[in-house]
């Protein structure tokens, strides 16, 4: 029997993309390290799924979106397979995310950027696609499970599992 394809796809965005949604959508048992803010909570550390699709069991990770936790982002980065830039459509670009896009294109990641909440009033799908042009942009619903699956079996199908000893580790 062949071995199972493992690859760990890190989920990176900005406070309120939608990371957290997505990694439960995904997997309903998934855990999640979180604290209180003005609206709710917020993930300060990670949040964590598995899921099985085609052949190829991901473990997911997703990353805080505040800035100042830039080091937890590198240090979840590590060793990753692929990356996931999740944004808010109707938020307009902003110098987090754009960094956060360089440093995942800089390091060679394969990456594809997930647009959510387009079916909003003030999404702006067009912006965002003229902003990574040369990179998957799928408009995809943190809460779709089907349209989720869909989207990361596609994009998990076509990464290598990365060699261990020369990680992936986005930078500043």
């Amino acid at each position: 029997m062949p071995e199972e394809k493992k690859c760990k796809i890190v989920v990176f965005g900005a406070f309120g993309a939608g990371k957290t949604t997505l990694i439960k959508t995904l997997d309903p048992e998934s855990r999640h390290v979180e604290a209180p803010c003005a609206g709710g909570t917020t993930t300060v550390a990670l949040d964590f799924g598995k899921l099985h699709l085609n052949g190829c069991n991901i473990h997911l990770f997703g990353t805080p979106g505040q800035e100042r936790f830039e080091f937890v982002r590198e240090i979840i980065g590590k060793g990753m397979d692929g990356a996931v830039l999740l944004v808010d459509a109707t938020s307009p670009p902003n110098g987090f995310i754009r960094r956060l896009y360089d440093s995942l294109v800089a390091e060679k990641v394969p990456l594809i950027v997930f647009l959510n909440k387009c079916g909003r009033p003030g999404a702006d799908q067009e912006t965002y696609r003229n902003l990574f042009r040369g990179v998957a942009v799928l408009p995809v619903s943190a809460i779709d499970r089907r349209e989720l699956s869909a989207a990361l079996e596609g994009f998990a199908v076509s990464l290598e599992p990365h060699p261990s000893g020369h990680p992936h580790l986005p930078t500043r």
